[in-house]
């Protein structure tokens, strides 16, 4: 993923020793080194030591904000001293940037509390907080009221609006690909499209019957096809996939890859059954698995804001995602299920992925007709869930997010399969019930429940629950 760039507000008052505000820009300059963060920051000679005070100082911070608004992913407020929260304030409002804002003051040392290195930021954070609330400006807290850049927690506390600023920009200009409707038996996965798009999010639709002809247009021999082909035999054990059906595979492919880069598309979701199956040959699985592997997120059932979870996720933890059924009880165990589906997991979840057919389609359609599937078992470690979802009814978009783990208890079945652990989940399952959530959920190899849950609500204003079990 591409670096990061934030804007830098040193807060100060006059009347606090201006030391602090110098030992206060070469930390926060030093710790973005260390975490490859790119700083936006007025000019130690432009006011002293870059800190903004006054009016005049609010004007140039905003000027160069401005300059520069385009690569600017947050803003960082740093308080070394008490500050002036007006002159921070108005430096952001004047900016006219709506990204996300991190606040964040320096500890006192009570063996140091004299006129020389007194900060008094506790108090000041409180100040600022207040006149960003006053107008307007939604912000992020650190963990700790006070702390020290040079810190394991103020670094965590970066890390984490890092991964919110992620969330932000990316699901406020997103592009999602619909291809297909929605399978007939499939009114879980209906959506809003104008809610969406009232959030910034975009959706571009193509017919299945034209990805179906562009494809059957395409010659056998094409060097393209070939290439294609090849990548798929190397991305998972295929042996038992017949060459014709890898052929098949290969000309979805580059179809779909065309009209995604031809329409700058960060995700899709695609009408994985039965019409592909029985109208082309092959199921869409293994592409789909690629393409999520690959960062660029694909959902089955054309569940356009399960594809959507799946970007959030990766945008949060900058690893892959997938999207899952909660699909079964795990014996008795009032916290542990089973995640499952067809197989279009990325193979980051998969480490023992084979193509194969799918076993519950196959029984309708023949299992002849249905390559493509994948199948494996996701490893031990931890997990992250989140579903975006829109409520037509209230007209806004509502939202779950929590953590557990992917466990190694015993499990003997087909397709991509998990069993998880999740704190609570007999609680969980009554609320996605009660609000008429999808069976589908995003699930990520990490935990970063926290940076969406701040993304969601703070930011985007999203109605979300953070489960805590």
């Amino acid at each position: 993923m591409p670096r990061t760039t934030i804007a830098v507000i040193i807060g100060s008052r006059d009347s606090f020793p201006h030391v602090l505000v110098r030992e206060g820009r070469k930390d926060t300059l030093a710790l973005f080194r260390e975490m490859k963060i790119v700083p936006v920051i007025l000019g130690e000679k432009e006011t002293r030591f870059g800190a903004v005070e006054t009016w005049e100082h609010a004007k140039r911070c905003a000027e160069l904000f401005q300059a520069n608004r385009e690569r600017i992913d947050g803003i960082l407020v740093t308080l070394p001293n008490f500050g002036n929260e007006r002159g921070v304030a108005d430096a952001i409002k004047l900016s006219g940037l709506n990204v996300p804002v991190l606040v964040q003051a320096y500890p006192d040392d009570t063996k140091e509390m004299g006129p020389e290195r007194r900060r008094d930021a506790f108090c000041g954070k409180l100040s600022v907080c207040n006149n960003l609330r006053q107008y307007g400006v939604a912000f992020s807290l650190t963990q700790l009221h006070t702390v020290h850049p040079k810190t394991k927690s103020f670094r965590a506390d970066l890390d984490r609006f890092v991964g919110v600023c992620r969330v932000v920009k990316g699901l406020r200009n997103a592009r999602i690909g619909a291809i297909g409707p929605r399978p007939a038996a499939f009114n879980t996965v209906r959506y809003s499209e104008k809610i969406l798009q009232d959030a910034g999010i975009s959706v571009c639709t193509l017919d299945l019957s034209e990805v179906i002809g562009r494809a059957q247009k395409m010659a056998d021999s094409d060097r393209r096809v070939r290439a294609r082909a090849a990548k798929i035999k190397t991305y998972a054990a295929s042996s038992d996939v017949p060459e014709e059906s890898l052929v098949k595979m290969a000309k979805l492919g580059i179809v779909i890859s065309d009209w995604m880069q031809q329409n700058d598309l960060h995700a899709t979701a695609i009408q994985c059954w039965r019409s592909l199956q029985q109208n082309y040959g092959v199921s869409a699985c293994a592409l789909m698995s690629m393409m999520s592997e690959n960062m660029m997120p694909s959902a089955c059932e054309v569940d356009i804001t399960g594809a959507l979870s799946m970007y959030a996720l990766q945008l949060a933890s900058a690893q892959t995602s997938a999207l899952a059924d909660w699909n079964n009880n795990y014996d008795d165990d009032p916290n542990k299920c089973v995640l499952f589906h067809c197989g279009n997991w990325p193979r980051a979840f998969l480490p023992d992925a084979q193509i194969t057919t799918a076993e519950t389609l196959g029984r309708a359609v023949g299992k002849s007709l249905t390559y493509g599937t994948m199948t494996g078992r996701a490893p031990a470690g931890p997990m992250t869930f989140a579903r975006i979802s829109t409520d037509d009814r209230d007209g806004v978009v509502q939202c779950y997010v929590g953590e557990g783990r992917f466990t190694d208890d015993p499990l003997e079945t087909f397709g991509a399969k998990a069993v998880v652990e999740v704190p609570g989940l007999q609680n969980l399952m009554q609320y996605v019930c009660k609000w008429g959530f999808e069976h589908h959920v995003a699930v990520s190899a990490s935990h970063v429940p926290d940076i969406l849950a701040e993304a969601f609500e703070t930011y985007l204003g999203w109605e979300t629950y953070r489960h805590r079990g």
